[in-house]
């Protein structure tokens, strides 16, 4: 399941994925990864969860994000969560385009899965296109 929180920038985005991300983690069944560019929110997520600042690693464009996500998955199974702050700034691209076709394909790749992934992007919805609104 993919949930996209959009909103236009200064909204309480992130305060509002921070607050997921740490109730989330108060079950002891959940494994959740964040995936973020830089660190800023390492003093703000409880120490389970897994923080990974994906400018330590070579992925630019969506669809190397999304292999990078399949790697997260291939190594950790039990995943239940994926969490992706600023999802332009995360992939280094504002092509809507591109992003529709990662977000079906990351949907398609979820099927088999019980993961649940939420997306922060800093858009008006309204200002989304059809295929990236359905999943706000």
């Amino acid at each position: 399941m993919i949930k996209v929180i959009a909103g236009a920038k200064g909204t309480g985005k992130t305060a509002q994925l921070v607050d997921l991300i740490n109730d989330q983690a108060s079950n002891e069944q959940n494994n959740i990864v964040c995936i973020e560019r830089g660190n800023r929110l390492d003093r703000l997520l409880k120490y389970k969860i897994r923080l990974v600042d994906i400018s330590e690693y070579p992925v630019e464009g969506f669809s190397e994000l999304l292999s990078f996500i399949s790697g997260i998955y291939a190594k950790d199974f039990d995943l239940t969560h994926i969490y992706i702050d600023s999802i332009v700034k995360v992939a280094q691209s504002d092509d809507m385009n591109a992003m529709a076709l990662f977000l079906s394909r990351l949907d398609s790749f979820l099927k088999e899965s019980s993961i649940e992934v939420s997306i922060i992007l800093s858009l008006s919805i309204d200002d989304l296109p059809a295929e990236i609104a359905k999943y706000c």
